[in-house]
């Protein structure tokens, strides 16, 4: 059985998906773009306040499900470019406390709505 979890304090599915989906205790959020619930656009500024925003918006999806960032045992970074590495580091680094989750940083053509980055996770209870 899955059940979708979706909050308005993150960004709505902008196609055919949920923002995320609980099965057998375990939190499978999608892919967070930098963008602000409230205004529907990107985050102001760089690759730090986007990251940011992504991390935020995976915040608030873990906390509707009643979970939090120490939940979470995977993420998926995804850069339009790999030379933003070391400043999404920097802001990963200072959501996150040891022990880390493990986690995959690539980087790609392109991402929807042409974001610099996107962050997908998943927790576990």
């Amino acid at each position: 059985m899955k059940t979708p979890i979706s909050t308005e304090k993150a960004p709505a599915a902008i196609g055919p998906y949920s923002q995320a989906i609980e099965a057998g205790g375990m939190l499978f959020i999608s892919g967070q773009l930098p963008v602000d619930p409230a205004t529907g656009e990107f985050a102001q500024g760089g690759i730090r306040e986007l990251t940011t925003q992504s991390l935020t918006n995976m915040q608030h999806i873990l906390a509707e499900a009643g979970l939090t960032l120490d939940n979470v045992v995977k993420t998926t970074v995804f850069l339009a470019d790999m030379a933003d590495f070391a400043a999404m580091n920097e802001v990963y680094a200072s959501f996150f406390k040891a022990p880390f989750p493990a986690r995959s940083a690539v980087a790609v053509k392109t991402l929807p709505k042409g974001a610099l980055v996107e962050i997908e996770c998943i927790a576990a209870r």
